[in-house]
């Protein structure tokens, strides 16, 4: 029987946001004002995979009618590394039954954790630090207490999960955005113009400070949802090494 539920997903199509739009939407992040200013580097591309979803956990003997499960909603870099390099703060806004339903998270780890019985809607809006992009982007997410099963028993100890990956891609960045990210594991390159030179990267004072806000360690981690493609990769090639072995088995 199922006793949680976990759901790997690619986000859907999100309601158009102002000026920034994630790969998903096959368009690219737009432009303020204030970045025209700046000096652009053209033919260049940054992307920062996110993934954005929920974990909950049902309370078992402790449930009560409108408290039945322990939930953390949350956006995170899609191989756990600290989002706070590209992002500023992040905006939950829950259901209008909670007390200060719009919830702001200052720093990373982007994160929110509450209690209740019901599943609704979250919308997610992601601020920028000024050298990236002056507009803010949205995301929304169905929160998910229950199993997909739901006649089936729940567990205390195995939480629900459902997560969705997609890619923020930010195109001629400014200068200072590329040389303050350009060696940070949150960001990826997948274009570059032939003979390009990334400039010099910008020094980090405190090299503590580059992991703060990363979930590697998070209590929630050993749940979270691998959407590493390298993990993908090897999952095909033991599932096809098994097939090749179960051939094997079964020359006469």
């Amino acid at each position: 029987m199922i006793d949680s539920s976990s759901s790997k997903k690619h986000s859907p199509d999100q309601p158009e946001s102002s000026g920034v739009s994630l790969k998903s939407k096959h368009s690219k992040m737009g432009k303020s004002e204030d970045s025209e200013k700046k000096k652009k580097l053209k033919d260049v591309e940054i992307s920062v995979p996110i993934v954005y979803g929920n974990a909950s956990f049902w309370l078992g003997k402790k449930a009560s009618e409108y408290q039945s499960h322990k939930w953390t909603v949350y956006v995170r870099g899609a191989t756990n590394e600290d989002l706070g390099v590209v992002v500023k703060r992040a905006v939950f806004q829950l259901h209008s039954s909670f007390n200060n339903p719009t919830r702001v998270v200052e720093s990373a780890p982007f994160e929110l954790s509450e209690s209740g019985w019901g599943e609704f809607e979250i919308a997610i809006t992601l601020y920028f630090h000024s050298d990236v992009c002056e507009k803010p982007l949205n995301l929304y997410h169905h929160l998910k207490l229950y199993p997909e099963d739901e006649s089936g028993p729940m567990s205390t100890k195995k939480p629900v999960v459902v997560e969705s990956y997609d890619e923020i891609v930010f195109t001629e960045p400014s200068e200072s955005f590329l040389a303050r990210v350009q060696n940070h594991p949150a960001v990826s390159f997948p274009r570059l113009p032939a003979g390009f030179t990334l400039p010099p990267p910008v020094p980090i004072e405190d090299e503590s400070k580059r992991n703060r806000g990363d979930t590697k360690d998070h209590p929630l981690s050993q749940w979270f949802l691998n959407f590493s493609e390298a993990d993908e990769l090897l999952q095909l090639a033991a599932a096809r090494q098994q097939v090749s072995k179960n051939d094997v088995l079964h020359i006469p």
